[in-house]
């Protein structure tokens, strides 16, 4: 009869351990398996990011604080990685060239998964976006769609891919239909952008959806849409084309924030639950 017992204790202790591991993260557990030995070591991931593009990063004017989309999307990959964050913030231009010499893991800024990058570069897919054409309250009767850019002077970041994206639209769709191109013109960022549209120095403008959304919701009144996006992409994480054990992990935790919906409560926060991917994938921009 004791043994009996005792039987039945082990089985049921064994049965509770099963049902208890399994309520742990399975996501996080294979992370912490398949993530670096640095990375496991350092206890923390490094970050490269540029805080000047709401509303995926940026500065609360009311705190000085980093936000946004990728700021809640990295801790929450970091969390189910079971590692800190430690961010580095950088301009655009040092992004590609501290992740390649080792300064930092990972790139968490907004950045385009583009067919050029990944020669250097491997990407983490986790939002749709483009090139999205805007324009004034002043001039949206003379510029309602992206057919009305031809002829107009237009702005986009020149250290971005709205930059050449606008230029060949333009050389496509103006002068190969025998209108006048469009003088592409390049900024030295979304704000300057921004800026240069609202003094007139611009006739539109070319940002990412979801950069426009953020204007429009902070300056009702003042911005209209100038028709499509020029272009459909996706936003990745980066990283050194050779870390493929890093990238998978952060793909896994990822595909967890979405089964665990932080993923859809940081779009939501900040207006963008449009732009979710359905699925993660790996280097699949255009």
């Amino acid at each position: 009869m004791n043994t009996r017992n005792t039987l039945v204790r082990t089985l049921r202790n064994a049965a509770l351990g099963t049902a208890l591991f399994a309520l742990l993260p399975a996501a996080a557990m294979a992370q912490d398996a398949a993530l670096p030995e640095k990375i496991k070591a350092a206890k923390a991931l490094v970050v490269g990011i540029e805080a000047t593009y709401p509303p995926m990063a940026y500065k609360d004017p009311k705190t000085n604080q980093r936000v946004g989309v990728n700021v809640d999307l990295v801790e929450s990959i970091a969390k189910e990685l079971g590692v800190s964050v430690k961010w580095e913030e950088m301009t655009f231009e040092q992004l590609m060239t501290s992740l390649t010499t080792g300064r930092i893991d990972m790139i968490g800024t907004a950045i385009s998964d583009l067919p050029s990058r990944r020669e250097k570069l491997t990407f983490v897919d986790y939002l749709v976006t483009g090139a999205q054409p805007f324009t004034t309250v002043t001039k949206k009767d003379a510029i309602k769609s992206e057919t009305d850019l031809c002829g107009k002077t237009v702005g986009a970041p020149r250290t971005t891919n709205y930059f050449p994206v606008a230029q060949a639209w333009s050389e496509k769709n103006c002068v190969g239909a025998g209108k006048p191109a469009a003088t592409v013109n390049g900024t030295a960022g979304a704000t300057a952008t921004r800026l240069d549209l609202k003094q007139g120095r611009l006739d539109a403008a070319v940002l990412g959806p979801e950069y426009v959304a953020y204007l429009m919701a902070d300056e009702p009144n003042t911005y209209a849409l100038a028709g499509e996006p020029l272009i459909k992409t996706l936003f990745g994480f980066a990283f050194d084309k050779k870390d493929t054990a890093l990238r998978d992990a952060v793909a896994t935790a990822l595909r967890a924030t979405i089964k665990n919906g932080s993923y859809q409560q940081a779009l939501q926060k900040f207006g963008l639950e449009r732009q979710a991917v359905t699925e993660v994938t790996i280097d699949a921009g255009t």
